[in-house]
């Protein structure tokens, strides 16, 4: 079946639409080396589209998934907001649309990818196009369309025009014979979902351009991000997001994973914080290109024990959902992020009491409590 017939159908049966945004009905297949543009054997590329006083002119692919538009922000109120621009291939709410620039760009589409950097001056890209674990075990086929085929048109568009390239990386680029408690920046990885695999190719080729060509790449591990403001994303560790939404609108929620499933989480105002320091580091810090970050490890009975302590009528079952169990299982219980902490200063601000606080003020939990007091 050809691959954007594909994307067209599958997009209709997912339970919610991609973070990604990447289908197209032009040609879709684009490896490296068929580009218009050949990168020479002795080529050697750096970042100096501009100076440390000036503004960097920012892309986000991807723009409308969970992390997108919460970066646009902050990146926004750093930079300005008309030197970030949002893209994806969706249409955007409309207080989006106007809380800055936003652009139609499709990552399996290089002269639309290219087209874009070149008549914005783009100097930084951040790259969030991408299909996430338990969506992508579902789609295989458009997972690697999306996650791998894309990642080659942004390496190929951030090499020609030096770009400095931030790609996010995820616990679950770790697998079963990964150490799990902790886990280092360098061990055996071996993930065994097409999303881990893709985030491994990922880190391993920026990487490569790096020391081949000279690509100002950068990257972070992920632990999963809980954010107040942005749906779930069709992720694993999605259950740390929907749980707040569920408890304070029918006081008991259901989740997928067993009770003690342990994995690291990270408050997303932390997540955007860190990706910010990584790309401002200067590059002689930057011991490695691919960092572990952390901020807190804990299970699902651990988040429902802090949540009762605010709404004390709380109640969570267990349903487990044996492919995201399989997962999680198979993922880190815990990041050892001291390199990040040492190279570059990385420091977490929130822990699990604080993220709850947040959390439940976010979502007006107050009637409830005051209801259950």
């Amino acid at each position: 079946m050809p691959v954007a017939r594909m994307l067209r159908q599958v997009v209709g049966q997912m339970p919610g639409r991609p973070a990604c945004g990447c289908w197209t009905s032009a040609p879709l297949a684009r490896f490296l080396g068929t580009s218009p543009r050949q990168i020479p054997a002795d080529a050697n590329f750096y970042s100096s589209s501009f100076s440390g006083t000036d503004q960097p002119r920012v892309l986000i692919t991807g723009g409308l998934g969970q992390l997108g538009v919460g970066l646009a922000n902050f990146l926004r109120k750093r930079f300005g907001k008309d030197n970030v621009i949002l893209s994806d291939i969706r249409k955007p709410p409309d207080h989006i649309f106007h809380g800055g620039p936003f652009i139609y760009s499709d990552i399996l589409d290089y002269k639309n990818l290219r087209e874009i950097v070149v008549n914005n001056r783009i100097t930084w890209l951040f790259h969030y196009s991408a299909l996430l674990s338990a969506i992508g075990e579902a789609n295989v086929s458009l997972a690697r369309a999306v996650n791998i085929t894309g990642l080659h048109n942004v390496l190929d568009v951030a090499a020609e025009h030096n770009l400095r390239l931030f790609v996010p990386s995820t616990i679950g680029a770790f697998g079963p014979t990964s150490p799990r408690n902790p886990t280092p920046d360098i061990c055996i990885q071996r993930p065994r979902t097409i999303y881990g695999v893709s985030k491994v190719h990922a880190e391993l080729m920026g990487e490569y351009y790096h020391y081949r060509y000279g690509l100002d790449f950068r990257c972070l591990r992920y632990p999963g991000i809980i954010s107040a403001d942005s749906q779930p994303g069709g992720g694993t560790t999605d259950y740390a997001v929907q749980i707040f939404h569920d408890a304070v609108k029918n006081g008991k929620f259901e989740c997928n994973l067993k009770s003690s499933t342990r994995l690291p989480m990270m408050y997303i105002d932390d997540c955007l914080r860190a990706t910010l320091e990584v790309m401002e580091a200067p590059a002689e810090s930057l011991s490695m290109r691919t960092y572990n970050v952390n901020a807190m490890s804990f299970t699902p009975e651990d988040l429902a024990q802090e949540l009762l302590k605010h709404i004390p009528e709380f109640q969570i079952t267990y349903n487990v959902d044996s492919v995201r169990q399989a997962i999680a299982d198979s993922w880190p219980m815990n990041f050892d992020d001291s390199n990040a902490r040492k190279d570059w200063g990385w420091k977490h601000d929130f822990d699990l009491p604080e993220l709850v606080t947040t959390m439940l003020n976010f979502h007006g939990s107050d009637t409830r409590v005051a209801q259950a007091n």
